[in-house]
């Protein structure tokens, strides 16, 4: 087999957080369960009304190239982009095509194209006896369209890409950018070159979610390469997602830009970006946040796990309740508690979770526990400054937390002293007992160590430490152990 090279470019639509919709005033309600309620002649196309672009979602696009480091506009202009489908109620789509309002830019070291707006479709309902309804709630809903450069050479970095770009939407507070429910659509363009030439581009749609989306990359990849080996051309054209059959299958011939015929809507005004000083640069830039990015990289630096970093930038709860716990804490307390958050406490919040099969399920139970953290952030605190302190072991540390979680509001001080938890509650005397406990009933082990096995005696400490209820001081019992044994 030849040397192939996999080149990918996404194309992501997601639907922005307005009041209204982008070129009226109905309300756009993804939650709207109702059909055909959040209607009005503008967006339903009725003859002689005219749109009227929607600030705020001029706003959300812009914020988001910033994010991006990328060039914003000047001059921009909507154009109309011509087909007709029962779910388009004026037959054409407005939307930019020559001036988008944002030129470039990098997102998790993949090179963006460009970011521009448009409205969205109706949804049509297609039933079991072949009838199709058409919901126009969703038409004309602001849709925000960022379409990448040909750089992703595997179905793993699409998903990478993709799921960067989800968070990066609602840390803008752009859109929620649900998958599920239609407010987030990725369309992957997949081509497959022999060495560094690129290949002839297939368009993938119907992608519901991310792992559908990397499985369907990966389904294509595999399906040009042996397409190409018999020695057989690949045809441009757009392509499903078929979830039974976990294969792409053929929907049409790819159409170019001169099949929609695009050209400047003659009803809404062009736009110039510097004269609007809400769009003006500085003002914009004083609106964002702290970006993932730069979240991530500020908790790496504070001498954070790269995973654990990454679990409190994508966990909103968990990445507040981080937070709250380390303000005013030095480098090594907060450490401490980002390893205890991300372990101990994440697996006491989520081991419920562990009982279904359903992997959705699990990943949504987990993030509605993970917002109602069932000890304070204050409390949790108490107890690894307690660790950090050395009053009381990791072990003790632990115990002492699921303790706390069982009695809510009450001062892990206080649980620790009445468990007798802290290492001051220990006195020789029941320290030595516990350790001849330990050795008497270990004796094969206590033979390992004599013979020269020096993890048998990491192990007594762990079990003198489990009779002590993690009250012990493991440097102290560790040498304690050494004399019994050798006594």
């Amino acid at each position: 087999m030849q040397d192939y090279l996999p080149t990918i470019g996404l194309e992501i639509h997601a639907e922005l957080k307005t009041r209204t919709k982008m070129f009226c005033t109905s309300r756009n309600d993804p939650d709207e369960a109702r059909p055909n309620v959040n209607i009005c002649p503008v967006c339903m196309a009725h003859p002689g009304t005219l749109p009227r672009i929607n600030r705020e979602a001029v706003r959300h696009v812009l914020r988001v190239g910033l994010a991006l480091g990328a060039k914003l506009a000047d001059y921009t202009e909507f154009d109309r982009k011509n087909y007709f489908y029962p779910d388009l109620p004026k037959g054409y789509q407005l939307s930019q095509y020559e001036y988008p309002l944002v030129s470039g830019g990098v997102l998790g070291g993949v090179a963006v194209t460009r970011v521009h707006l448009e409205e969205d479709t109706a949804s049509s309902m297609h039933d079991e006896a072949g009838t199709t309804t058409v919901d126009y709630n969703r038409a004309g809903v602001p849709l925000m369209e960022l379409v990448t450069e040909p750089v992703i050479h595997s179905a793993e970095e699409a998903g990478v890409f993709a799921r960067e770009l989800q968070l990066l939407l609602r840390y803008l507070d752009a859109s929620e950018a649900n998958m599920e429910k239609g407010e987030m659509r990725v369309e992957a363009n997949v081509s497959v070159g022999k060495g560094d030439a690129l290949g002839t581009k297939v368009e993938i749609k119907n992608l519901n979610s991310f792992r559908t989306m990397e499985r369907a990359v990966h389904y294509e990849i595999k399906r040009q390469t042996e397409t190409l080996e018999r020695g057989v051309a690949i045809v441009q054209e757009t392509r499903g997602w078929d979830e039974g059959k976990q294969a792409t299958f053929s929907q049409r011939t790819k159409e170019g830009s001169a099949d929609y015929r695009y050209f400047p809507d003659p009803d809404l005004p062009s736009l110039k970006i510097s004269e609007i000083r809400e769009f003006a640069k500085d003002v914009l830039e004083s609106t964002l946040p702290e970006l993932p990015s730069k979240r991530r990289e500020r908790y790496v630096a504070m001498g954070i796990k790269a995973e654990d970093a990454d679990s409190f930038v994508k966990d909103e709860q968990l990445g507040r309740f981080f937070e709250d716990v380390i303000i005013g804490a030095p480098e090594e307390t907060a450490k401490l508690a980002s390893n205890y958050i991300a372990n101990d406490l994440v697996s006491i919040i989520s081991s419920f979770a562990k009982a279904t099969k359903n992997r959705r399920d699990i990943e949504k139970r987990d993030t509605e526990m993970r917002a109602e953290i069932p000890i304070s952030a204050q409390n949790f605190r108490k107890i690894i400054d307690m660790l950090a302190d050395g009053k009381v072991s990791s072990r003790a540390a632990k115990d002492i937390l699921a303790l706390s979680i069982e009695s809510p509001g009450k001062d892990p001080l206080e649980i620790a002293k009445k468990n007798g938890l802290l290492k001051a509650n220990v006195d020789s005397q029941g320290l030595k007992s516990a350790i001849e406990t330990v050795v008497k009933e270990n004796q094969s082990v206590v033979v390992d160590y004599r013979n020269g096995k020096t993890t048998a005696l990491e192990f007594l400490v762990g079990q003198s430490m489990k009779a002590l209820r993690g009250a012990g001081d493991p440097k102290v019992i560790r040498e304690m152990l050494k004399e019994t044994i050798a006594s």
